[in-house]
């Protein structure tokens, strides 16, 4: 099936575009009232991620609202844990746990490398009726959780903010660390490979909690298993390649170990001007960024300005995708997303001349 807007897939191989291309994270989600309503009909966040007709509805509802270019499979970082046995549930207002984290390292030793047809087959079938159901009108984006973050969530039992007992594994047995991220680095390229032979069209690898780690750390426990993961993705399917981007929040000093991964873009959160990381990666990389999310709480001129000052931050010349610095947050009004989409074509063509 013909891909009639491709602007996303060439922004991201840093190919000459007229205008920049955006999308955003967590673009299908609680901000908007029909994923509510749906997410009400499934029951329970699980059954809404494992139900592939309602994945695929709460996908392309941002796309009726906004003329967004990419479509993001919608799911959860956690489906992986979840596939290993570790039985994810959500508290209300507490976010997701975990019925059986990592406590030992019996845990650790006997977790299981699920089988990812059977275990996550759901997700699969969310990708293929999508890709279908876009009927190329934009691409469709497949994504998972880096192994560092997986880990933090498997350890931990749920969200953290010390990340204490995940650290303690760092520095009390790495060899037990590296095991478990070993692990998850095969499960998630396994994962990623099957969401691409399924129809994805491009996929991010979100590093939400790199941040957490100390320069050395980052490079030995969460860096080096995503270069291991890039290094063992299926690049071109359906005759054209693949792009991969890697988010890895909060590491604006590790921006230029991470262009040298192998991927082809870079997340930026919105602590770091994109000017400032475009010197970083010297052009090696696109860069998909970077508006803070809170500015969409704000009136339509200031959000304006804020598109206007991040492509500005960016400059003339391919190889930038705009999005927020982070997923957009359950309290926007949907109708000032529409303003940030609008000027994002209104604004960024001078930018590609």
């Amino acid at each position: 099936m013909e891909l009639r807007n491709d602007i996303l897939l060439r922004a991201l191989q840093r190919q000459s575009v007229d205008r920049t291309p955006v999308w955003i994270m967590r673009q299908a989600g609680r901000y908007l009232p029909e994923y509510l309503a749906t997410r009400a009909e499934a029951g329970s966040f699980m059954n809404l991620c494992q139900t592939p007709e309602l994945a695929c509805e709460v996908t392309l509802q941002p796309l009726r609202r906004f003329d967004l270019d990419a479509a993001i499979i919608f799911s959860d970082i956690l489906t992986i844990p979840d596939a290993m046995g570790l039985n994810l549930y959500f508290v209300s207002g507490e976010g997701p746990k975990f019925e059986h984290p990592l406590r030992s390292a019996g845990d650790i030793k006997n977790l299981p490398r699920p089988d990812i047809g059977e275990s996550l087959g759901y997700v699969m079938d969310a990708v293929s009726l999508t890709r279908r159901e876009l009927g190329g009108k934009v691409p469709l984006i497949g994504f998972s959780g880096s192994p560092w973050t997986l880990a933090t969530y498997m350890i931990e039992g749920g969200s953290s903010k010390t990340f204490s007992r995940a650290k303690k594994l760092l520095y009390q047995d790495p060899e037990l660390a590296h095991q478990l991220l070993g692990k998850l680095a095969d499960t998630v390229t396994d994962y990623l490979n099957a969401q691409i032979e399924a129809g994805a069209q491009a996929v991010q690898i979100f590093d939400t909690w790199g941040g957490a780690l100390s320069s050395q750390a980052y490079k030995e426990f969460s860096l080096r298993y995503m270069t291991q993961i890039v290094s063992g993705l299926k690049r071109e399917n359906e005759g054209r390649p693949v792009p991969v981007i890697l988010f890895s929040k909060s590491c604006s000093t590790q921006l230029e170990a991470l262009a040298d991964t192998g991927c082809d873009a870079l997340g930026v959160d919105w602590t770091t001007d994109l000017a400032t990381a475009r010197k970083y990666v010297e052009d090696k990389v696109a860069l998909q960024g970077n508006l803070d999310p809170a500015t969409l709480r704000e009136s339509p001129e200031v959000i304006r300005q804020g598109v206007a000052d991040t492509l500005a931050s960016y400059g003339t010349g391919p190889g930038h995708v705009f999005n927020l610095g982070h997923g957009i947050t359950p309290d926007i009004d949907p109708e000032h997303l529409g303003v940030l989409v609008d000027a994002v074509h209104e604004l960024s063509p001078q930018y590609h001349l």
